[in-house]
């Protein structure tokens, strides 16, 4: 019986490559991530866009190893913000950010702006590289809320706390895990990549890539979606 292909998830954050390896279950790959590779690189995050960002993880670090890398980038866009913060969401209060620290400075940015005002998306994009750093799909996908006056719950990470889905009336922290995972831009987004995956199942298994690999990946291009910023 043949070994299942191995696709890297080029991400070191625990939280994050556990929701990825738990909604990429179905796919028929054997998933790793950066932490599991020695040889991996860092990939400076300074693209203009969520897809462009990840797809700098994707191509740049497929380039490195010679595999397989899925490259994922994500965050929250806020309208009373102007869509801040955007591809900076994860060090919004500074280089040695924490979720903590960088709530608080959304919270403090958003200081009198009333409920149905504090609207906001969290944004996640992806993109698969094969061995010669070529892009082989794409996805883009957000889930829609708003910013709650203070933070409730305590599951997730991010802004979890504070992205209230108006349907439930409650954050992402209060809902938790399970709902998460359906509700989630995350989640939508790899539902969008599963099928192209599953069309890329051959080469991931033989770590090949055809002669025509660069038409099928300007094929998947997706309209690209600003991240402002500040």
């Amino acid at each position: 019986m043949s070994e299942p292909a191995v696709l890297i998830l080029g991400t070191r954050n625990r939280k994050k490559a556990a929701e990825l390896i738990e909604l990429l279950q179905t796919a028929g790959l054997r998933l790793a991530t950066l932490a599991d590779v020695p040889e991996a690189i860092d990939v400076v995050e300074d693209g203009e866009t969520f897809a462009a960002n990840a797809e700098k993880k994707a191509v740049q670090q497929a380039r490195h190893l010679g595999r397989w890398v899925l490259g994922e980038d994500s965050g929250l866009q806020v309208d009373a913000l102007q869509g801040r913060p955007g591809v900076y969401s994860a060090r919004y209060a500074g280089p040695d950010a924490t979720d903590e620290r960088n709530n608080q400075k959304l919270l403090a940015e958003l200081a009198g702006v009333p409920l149905p005002q504090r609207t906001a998306r969290y944004v996640c994009s992806i993109a698969v590289a094969d061995p010669r750093g070529h892009v082989r799909a794409r996805a883009e996908a957000s889930c829609h809320g708003r910013i709650a006056l203070h933070g409730r719950g305590t599951a997730g990470f991010g802004y979890d706390p504070l992205f209230e889905i108006p349907e439930y009336h409650r954050t992402l922290g209060e809902l938790g895990p399970v709902v998460k995972s359906v509700l989630s831009h995350r989640r939508r987004a790899v539902e969008q990549l599963l099928p192209r995956l599953q069309s890329l199942l051959p080469e991931l298994a033989g770590g090949t890539t055809p002669p025509n690999a660069d038409h099928e990946g300007d094929a998947c291009q997706l309209p690209r979606q600003a991240g402002a910023r500040p």
